[in-house]
């Protein structure tokens, strides 16, 4: 951990506090994987770090404080999905390759953060604007780059100039967000994990492009 942290009193921890603190959160990140969001108390969670209730309301003021700490580090990270889409060229085969790396690290990152990425949703969902807020700025980080990416086959006349571009990279993007948190739903349906992945890119390459893809 970098940077100043502080104590819910304001005050500078140090570095055995900053440890503690870290240590509490990963293990609410841990919880939250395996236990419904309601049910995971502070006394479960400092239980499970080797300390006190008191200790953990020096850094946060309580669970939804301390699930927010982690969901805006998530965000962090979840800011680098640009980079999926960004510079990417979307014509021929390369915006073959583009739909698919697009699809497998937007799934990947979701999968990774499977637990904090549902308490955002449910969150998100009951109109907690902290929590929608973080869940609009990783899906914007697909988002913008996708708009840029039709934006810029429209300029040289490759997609129909009646396509809206935020539109389409806006449900493109909402499609992404569904079905990665219904990865596990998908086997119920009788698909496989390897045959998700192909059909989900070819539906944001015809998205994006207009065209079936030039394999």
């Amino acid at each position: 951990m970098t940077g100043q942290v502080r104590t819910v009193d304001g005050r500078v921890a140090g570095r055995r506090g900053q440890a503690t603190r870290q240590k509490l959160l990963d293990c609410l990140s841990e919880m939250l994987s395996s236990s419904p969001y309601r049910d995971v108390k502070v006394i479960d969670v400092a239980r499970k770090a080797g300390t006190s209730p008191a200790t953990f309301y020096q850094y946060f003021p309580d669970v939804e404080g301390a699930v927010l700490e982690i969901a805006e580090e998530m965000a962090k990270e979840g800011a680098g999905l640009t980079e999926l889409v960004s510079g990417r060229t979307w014509v021929g085969k390369a915006a073959w390759q583009a739909s698919e790396e697009l699809v497998e690290g937007f799934l990947d990152f979701w999968r990774k953060n499977d637990a904090i990425l549902r308490v955002i949703d449910l969150g998100a969902a009951e109109g907690d604007k902290r929590f929608y807020k973080i869940r609009m700025k990783i899906l914007n980080s697909v988002t913008n780059s996708l708009t840029d990416a039709v934006k810029e086959l429209q300029s040289r006349n490759k997609v129909d100039k009646d396509v809206n571009p935020a539109a389409m990279a806006g449900s493109l993007v909402a499609m992404l967000a569904a079905v990665a948190s219904h990865q596990k739903g998908f086997q119920t349906w009788g698909v496989k994990a390897g045959e998700l992945r192909p059909n989900l890119a070819l539906l944001v390459h015809l998205g994006i492009t207009g065209r079936k893809p030039a394999k």
